[in-house]
């Protein structure tokens, strides 16, 4: 019965109803009043319907021929490509989540849900824009919407907007409600503090190369591993 008055309600629910009406959906699965197959259909039909508000809302005021009062959005590029490469694929195999999880996503999208998974962990929730997410991640920014319009699918976080009329909306309110994922991350697993684009990778050097580890010889010289393998022998 509840997952019916709130398919009844999304037909016809504004942009602000529709955030009310996903965080009950997601409540009532949790408490276990909505069934798991029941939730996706909400969850779906919650997007569609976002889309077509978004269709019917038309500001006024507008000149012709352009389509927002707000200038265009500059082209985001990365300073340097090799880095944003190499932070991506850091990122996404530092286990942002569990490998059941993390098997449905791009190395792009899991750098991605890693930065958003940094900041639930700190406060909560993630408020982070769509440029921000996507440069500490290393990729553009139709990746950082596909990561998260992905997981919002497969019912791991929801998206809350924040809509202001006649002004830049504020950036959007992500918060993972997925347990088995929020499990891995209080755990830690696979959590260490990530990098980002203000600081190198942790596992480069001053150099830029990976350095050797070594470990103490019986004579009390310290050898790089390779060496070490051959003592004892």
């Amino acid at each position: 019965m509840f997952a019916e008055q709130l398919t009844a309600e999304v037909a016809t629910a504004s942009l602000k109803a529709l955030d009310q009406l996903s965080r009950l959906t997601w409540q009532g699965h949790a408490a276990g009043a909505i069934a798991d197959a029941d939730a996706q259909r909400l969850a779906e039909q919650i997007h569609h319907r976002r889309q077509a508000a978004r269709a019917e809302h038309k500001p006024v005021g507008l000149p012709p021929g352009r389509p927002s009062i707000f200038p265009p959005k500059r082209l985001q590029r990365s300073p340097d490509r090799a880095a944003s490469i190499q932070r991506r694929r850091a990122l996404a195999a530092s286990g942002p989540m569990p490998p059941t999880l993390a098997c449905r996503f791009t190395t792009g999208e899991l750098a991605v849900l890693r930065i958003l998974a940094d900041a639930v962990r700190d406060n909560g929730q993630c408020v982070k824009t769509i440029p921000e997410l996507a440069a500490r991640a290393g990729v553009c920014r139709t990746t950082a919407q596909n990561a998260i319009r992905q997981a919002a699918r497969l019912g791991l976080l929801t998206v809350q907007e924040r809509r202001r009329d006649g002004r830049r909306n504020d950036a959007n309110l992500v918060r993972i409600v997925s347990a088995e994922w929020m499990a891995w991350i209080k755990r830690g697993s696979g959590f260490k503090k990530s990098n980002t684009t203000d600081s190198k990778i942790s596992f480069q050097g001053k150099t830029g190369t990976v350095r050797p580890q070594t470990s103490p010889s019986p004579g009390g010289r310290r050898v790089n591993n390779r060496e070490s393998a051959y003592i004892g022998r």
